[in-house]
């Protein structure tokens, strides 16, 4: 009897699935919490692997060329490769700058408004208002928007900043270590 890696109870017959991207042997129970794995058989000693959710498992277990792959997950894992760091959500988000409260209180007071006339031509309650300038909240999307277009400002990081720019070093493959961003207080 093999015990469950993830409740503990003991089962005959484990299920290997992967789970938040580890292999686990897990009882029938726990079966549903990941993607089952099935190993494929191949006339070499290494071992391919595919789940079953995915559409070209067909193609996975022929060719076994170390550089190239063939599955459909391939391009969208996070290891090995030459093209950079993998694009995420967060990259096509802008930033709210980190001034964004000055910047509102600074334009509000341009426009000889006071908060509360602020609140009532967004539509939004002065309490927010108050927050906002104090750095308190971070304004959402809707009440970013609000802002920008009734006080005419920009409450976003500009794409390309200085922070940016200042990563030029480096290896000559444009990879970094952390030697490349550390500061040491000893030297």
């Amino acid at each position: 009897m093999v015990q469950c890696e993830m409740c503990g109870a003991d089962t005959a017959s484990p299920n290997t699935v992967k789970v938040e991207g580890a292999e686990l042997d897990v009882c029938d129970d726990c079966a549903d919490f990941g993607t089952e794995v099935r190993t494929e058989s191949s006339s070499s000693s290494s071992t391919k692997y595919s789940t079953s959710g995915s559409s070209g498992s067909d193609s996975v277990s022929s060719g076994s060329s170390g550089g190239s792959s063939s599955g459909t997950s391939a391009s969208s894992g996070g290891g090995g490769g030459g093209g950079g760091r993998r694009r995420d959500m967060f990259d096509e988000m802008d930033e709210v700058a980190q001034d964004y409260d000055q910047r509102i209180r600074q334009a509000r007071e341009n426009a000889g408004l006071n908060q509360e006339e602020l609140a009532n031509q967004l539509n939004e309650k002065a309490s927010l208002i108050r927050k906002l300038e104090l750095g308190d909240t971070l304004p959402s999307d809707s009440v970013q928007q609000k802002l920008e277009s009734e006080l005419d400002i920009v409450l976003t990081e500009g794409g390309g900043s200085a922070d940016d720019t200042e990563w030029s070093g480096g290896s000559s493959d444009g990879e970094y270590t952390l030697g490349d961003v550390v500061q040491r207080k000893d030297s």
